[in-house]
């Protein structure tokens, strides 16, 4: 099998840091390649030169395509050969329909006017490739998020692809909706699409992948090849992380104190539509230095319910009763919530968690300004003071406080947002998907974080979509379907087939 692409001796540096280090790379035509490492290892960042977001001679080495040298300027560079970088943000436009995005700048005109039957025509054939049954002019914004990726995928296939880039294209999926997406690109690779899938989700590469590039600390430590390597997830992670991780998630000595928070008959409503209940009749309790799970699939509730817990900031019509200590709190808004002892760590981060424009000083201060004020001043020496701590403690890497949120890696800005949170001195941290997005070996020191919490006396309410995680740190979980608990289990009784057939049963 030739080589479509060759990446040589590729070097990057930013101000004060070396973000790749002599990086190879050589992918196969006709094959799924997994680009694997931690974050902030330098996987973007390669793919950014490659796709030509850093523009020829912004970097060192060579890019070969096809055999012959190559120098993007830019995106438009790329994509005239055949590269398409689908990115983890997806870049749709919300309120326009499925065909005005996929031909979006690219669209089929004639005299200056758009046909629009040839349009619709194009992009139904597209839709059918990538097993989308929706009409061409349905909005963006009424897909899920599933099939928004799906909506990505054939836009790329609108441009002729040859080689597809997808940066952790199942990140915010659930586990139906990444098994469609992954048979997706073994159909692609069968139709001669060459495919680079970077991805923290090692069993997902080990089903797709012909071979693995790990990368680590911005330099190549090895390529595994399916067809010669046993490549199990132990293999890639020890090269990942530079160390064995025999226990993937650290011990800890279970150890429940009295009831801290409980939740009572609460009920919550869609915020737009009334008539439509979205939470229904859940109780629940978490005890000081207990870590509890709600687990369901995608669409339960989940984060509806912590929303609507923290300050009502979902919802409407909301009833039931939340009390701490034993004592009725107020949770009627967010900062009432805050006051009372409770701590919302948001799925979101780059959204709703941080302020990226702003450093991480700023970031872990904002939720508690009256500690870092004087007279209503705030007093920048206390701030970064807070902040210093706050980074010595959970290890963000950064070169000072005052680096920007958005320049960090996603494991160092989830330890900026859980700093935050721990800046307001909970009683109960509400934690939705607190490892989404991230590696493995940051996941690792999140988990520690979260023991060391629970061990303080902490309550630990945690959201997440993967099984692994739910068994593997909770002490109690709670099942939920369709906005209602269908099941409680200890950590003993808890098994994924349990879980999944409270779901179905229900």
């Amino acid at each position: 099998m030739t080589a479509l692409l060759e990446m040589c001796a590729i070097t990057k540096t930013f101000p004060g840091v070396k973000a790749l280090d002599s990086v190879n790379l050589t992918v196969r035509e006709g094959e799924i390649h997994a680009l694997v490492g931690e974050n902030g290892a330098g996987k973007s960042t390669l793919m950014k030169v490659l796709s030509g977001v850093y523009p020829s001679g912004s970097y060192d080495g060579e890019i070969r395509y096809d055999g012959v040298p190559v120098a993007f300027n830019g995106i438009a560079d790329s994509e005239k050969r055949g590269i398409i970088i689908i990115h983890q943000e997806l870049a749709l436009v919300p309120l326009l329909s499925i065909a005005e995005n996929l031909f979006l700048g690219n669209e089929c005109a004639s005299h200056g006017f758009i046909d629009w039957r040839e349009t619709f025509r194009r992009t139904e054939a597209l839709l059918k490739k990538v097993g989308l049954a929706e009409a061409p002019s349905t909005l963006v914004d009424t897909l899920g998020v599933g099939k928004q990726q799906l909506v990505e995928i054939a836009k790329a296939l609108s441009k002729d692809v040859r080689l597809l880039i997808l940066d952790e294209p199942t990140a915010a999926l659930s586990e139906n909706d990444s098994a469609a997406l992954l048979d997706l690109l073994l159909e692609l690779k069968a139709q001669g699409v060459t495919s680079i899938i970077i991805s923290h989700k090692l069993n997902e590469v080990r089903r797709v992948a012909d071979r693995v590039t790990v990368i680590r600390d911005g330099a190549t430590i090895s390529t595994l090849d399916a067809a010669t390597d046993e490549i199990t997830e132990g293999r890639i992670v020890r090269d990942m992380v530079g160390r064995d991780m025999a226990h993937r998630y650290p011990e800890r000595e279970r150890r429940a104190g009295d009831t801290l928070l409980e939740v009572r008959n609460w009920n919550v409503w869609h915020p737009l539509h009334a008539d439509r209940q979205i939470i229904r009749d859940v109780s629940l309790s978490v005890r000081a230095g207990e870590v509890v799970g709600i687990a369901g699939l995608m669409g339960a509730g989940r984060t509806e319910l912590a929303m609507s817990i923290f300050g009502r900031s979902y919802g409407q019509n909301i009833s039931g009763e939340v009390s701490l200590h034993g004592q009725p709190i107020d949770v009627s808004r967010v900062d009432r919530a805050i006051d009372a002892g409770l701590a919302y760590v948001t799925e979101d981060r780059k959204t709703l968690g941080l302020i990226l424009e702003e450093g991480i000083n700023r970031n872990i201060t904002l939720s508690n300004l009256p500690a870092v004020s004087n007279r209503s001043m705030i007093s920048e020496n206390r701030e970064t003071q807070v902040a210093e701590g706050y980074r010595e403690a959970m290890n963000i890497r950064a070169p000072s406080v005052f680096q920007k949120a958005m320049n960090l890696s996603g494991g160092n800005q989830q330890k900026v947002v859980l700093s935050k949170w721990l800046f307001t001195e909970p009683d109960v941290l509400i934690l939705d998907e607190p490892t989404r997005g991230i590696d493995v070996g940051a996941k690792f020191e999140i988990y520690n974080i979260i023991n060391d919490l629970s061990a303080r006396g902490k309550g630990i309410l945690m959201i997440s979509s993967e099984m692994p995680e739910m068994l593997g740190m909770c002490d109690r979980i709670y099942v939920m379907n369709e906005g209602a608990f269908v099941g409680e289990l200890s950590a003993e009784e808890a098994s994924q087939e349990r879980i999944m057939s409270l779901i179905v049963t229900h």
